[in-house]
């Protein structure tokens, strides 16, 4: 079995827009900043709306190579891999509960976290073996091949192989 490796894309978006918007509210200069004060970032952590979360910590610890940090099931977990801290918020944890409008945070939608796979034809028939579900079939682009993977509450996970080099 190939090993995964994840790719943070949102990971960096992040990191990305918490530089930008620090230098562009306080108007320092970002190279001025870190000479003056060197803060290691605070963690940074992606979360994911779940129906069901001992299902979704199954589904991450067994399909997908993360480990689990805490369960607090049935209302929360957080599993990792690689840097990658994945918070699994069910209908009773903190991060799920209604906005002062009402409007409800719920499960699926389109962001997703990205792992980058080394066989994603191999990784797609083991995991078609152990019955889950996918979005798609493989698709290619001038980057390499994807697919979308439903974990157990609708969130995507995509996984992608780049395009070899021609070295």
């Amino acid at each position: 079995m190939n090993k995964l490796v994840p790719s943070a894309m949102l990971l960096c978006l992040a990191i990305c827009f918490a530089d930008y918007s620090q230098t562009k509210s306080d108007g320092k200069n970002a190279t001025q900043e870190t000479k003056q004060e060197s803060k290691p970032m605070s963690r940074v952590s992606i979360r994911y709306m779940i129906d069901d979360v001992p299902a979704a910590v199954k589904f991450y610890t067994t399909h997908l190579g993360f480990a689990v940090e805490q369960d607090a099931s049935p209302a929360f977990a957080s599993v990792i891999r690689d840097g990658v801290r994945l918070l699994l918020s069910g209908k009773t944890s903190s991060g799920r509960r209604a906005m002062p409008d009402g409007s409800e945070p719920v499960p699926g939608g389109w962001n997703r976290i990205h792992i980058e796979v080394n066989d994603l034809e191999g990784e797609v028939k083991r995991l078609r073996e152990a019955r889950l579900k996918f979005r798609n079939e493989i698709i290619t682009g001038p980057g390499g091949s994807q697919i979308l993977l439903d974990d157990p509450s609708g969130n995507p996970v995509e996984l992608f192989q780049p395009k070899k080099s021609a070295n």
